[in-house]
């Protein structure tokens, strides 16, 4: 497994690189945006990137913009910028999560790790299981979502995780919380405003190919649920 640090900053790739080579990964290197696409294009065992906002070229969120045209591959956006709005500017453009300049590397790698095991069909099963909620069908196995007129929707690793754990729960409810802890598969760590962010986005995904059916509910002061039907 390949992981893509791309940082204009030499001596934060080169940490990151000592410690992606620790947890046995291969490390690959980008300066710049632009050089970050091109090796996305050309090395097909990238498995995750790790990705600076401001850089020279092509700004990390552009990057973002343009990997999520054709790929789910998962995104850790590093940055120095740590408003809430750019937080959720980036996660809302397809990265999977954020940590914020100056880092811990060891939560960097935690943060890798998870978002590895969701790539990698964590929740996959033995046999697939369909599940039919409302206008939408879920494959565990294949982690694909489809409409009831075979529309695909294409959905980020951790989407498809809070989709899947709201559908195989119909009528309860999770709190943020759960929903980060049982989704990223990490003490809850962050603010709710990043669950918050994910749920949006796949209620974006959702509405925009079932012409506006709205699936998952929010229970104010509580949490999410996908009731049955």
């Amino acid at each position: 497994m390949k992981i893509l640090v791309v940082d204009d900053d030499k001596e934060i790739v080169e940490l990151l690189d000592i410690y992606i080579k620790n947890e046995g990964y291969e490390p690959v290197s980008a300066f710049n945006g632009k050089e970050a696409l091109t090796k996305l294009h050309t090395d097909p065992e990238i498995g995750l990137m790790i990705l600076d906002v401001m850089m020279p070229e092509m700004s990390g969120i552009e990057v973002v913009r343009e990997v999520r045209r054709d790929s789910q591959l998962p995104i850790l956006i590093l940055s120095a910028k740590t408003e809430d709005m750019d937080k959720i500017k980036g996660l809302l453009t397809g990265a999977d999560d954020y940590v914020t300049k100056p880092f811990n590397p060891l939560e960097v790698m935690a943060r890798v790790k998870s978002l590895l095991r969701r790539s990698q069909n964590d929740m996959k099963q033995d046999e697939p299981e369909v599940l039919d909620i409302g206008p939408l069908t879920i494959n565990s196995d294949s982690h694909e979502v489809k409409t009831l007129t075979g529309k695909s929707i294409q959905l980020t690793a951790l989407e498809f995780g809070i989709l899947y754990l709201l559908a195989s729960h119909p009528n309860r409810v999770f709190s943020a919380d759960d929903i980060f802890e049982r989704v990223w598969q990490q003490e809850s760590i962050i603010s709710a405003k990043t669950v918050m962010v994910h749920v949006s986005h796949l209620r974006d995904k959702i509405e925009e190919a079932t012409g506006g059916e709205k699936v998952i509910e929010t229970v104010w002061g509580v949490g999410y649920k996908i009731e049955s039907h």
